[in-house]
């Protein structure tokens, strides 16, 4: 086994809080924790630097957002150069007035911003008003190169779309990763409350199988109320994790603030591939319909 194909990776899964230097700073001791362990990429969850604020519409949250190249995407570069590692933020980003994106950032060992990429789907559902503040992703599906490898960096509700995982394969990304934020209605039955995060998790090993790839999967955790009232508020689930290119779990954090770390084997998704190869077996010239919003 060559040594260059084990690539040490580390999540951090925090709570947040409504001071965004405060969950900066907890990131970066995530990080730093990672480090220590001698992760050499890092990923953080979905709009790590405030709270979780599209549980209701106000436009004074706009105020939030933050251009790229910007303080946040600066402070992860600095950190990424002093560390030597290679670092997935996830930020809530100015383009211009009155556009903004969904938007996750990676950071290059030398603290140079490696590239972005903004979050294509964009859900609008109760608790969960993303329509309002982000416009969708125009850059596409492209991995952003890196000196770790191809990261396939894709955000939270993208990880339900096959398609979206698949693409990053077919452009050469070498893992997966998705910065989520993603929690139940506290109200919720018990079972229908686990019943909604097993299929989360279940959707993202299926990339992980289909693909030949490994997943990295950052969620947030911790309850978080709704200040407007209109919502009973989300308590996110954690159970961030690390799963190999069969699905297999590597790692898996629970449900409190955690630091995971792992080695993954870049090799096996060759191996995998082979011995797999659905890549090979694509019927492309019966796909067409694929772009239709609905056959019937």
């Amino acid at each position: 086994m060559s040594k260059s194909s084990i690539l040490r990776v580390g999540i951090v899964q925090q709570a947040c809080g409504s001071d965004a230097e405060a969950n900066l700073h907890e990131s970066e001791r995530g990080i730093r924790a990672a480090a220590a362990q001698g992760a050499q990429l890092v990923l953080l969850q979905e709009l790590h630097t405030s709270l979780y604020f599209c549980q209701h519409e106000s436009t004074e949250l706009f105020n939030l957002a933050e251009a790229i190249p910007g303080p946040s995407s600066d402070f992860l570069g600095t950190l990424a150069g002093e560390l030597g590692i290679v670092i997935v933020g996830s930020l809530f980003e100015r383009r211009a007035p009155g556009l903004y994106h969904n938007t996750a950032v990676v950071l290059e060992r030398d603290g140079s911003l490696a590239g972005i990429y903004r979050k294509m789907h964009i859900p609008d559902d109760p608790g969960y008003y993303e329509k309002f503040y982000f416009t969708p992703g125009d850059i596409g599906f492209e991995p952003i190169e890196t000196s770790v490898g191809r990261l396939g960096v894709l955000v939270c509700w993208d990880q339900w779309y096959p398609e979206a995982a698949r693409l990053m394969a077919l452009a050469g990304a070498d893992l997966l990763l998705y910065p989520t934020a993603i929690g139940w209605n506290p109200q919720d039955e018990e079972d229908e409350q686990l019943r909604q995060r097993e299929a989360w998790v279940t959707i993202q090993r299926a990339h992980a199988v289909a693909n030949g790839l490994p997943v990295l999967v950052a969620n947030r955790v911790g309850f978080e109320s709704d200040p407007a009232g209109q919502w009973p508020g989300s308590q996110f689930w954690g159970s961030s994790f690390i799963a190999g290119p069969q699905g297999e779990f590597i790692a898996l954090a629970e449900d409190q603030p955690a630091v995971i770390v792992a080695d993954v084997d870049l090799r096996r998704s060759e191996n995998v591939r082979r011995w797999w190869p659905f890549l090979r077996d694509r019927r492309i010239d019966a796909y067409g319909d694929l772009v239709k919003r609905y056959r019937r």
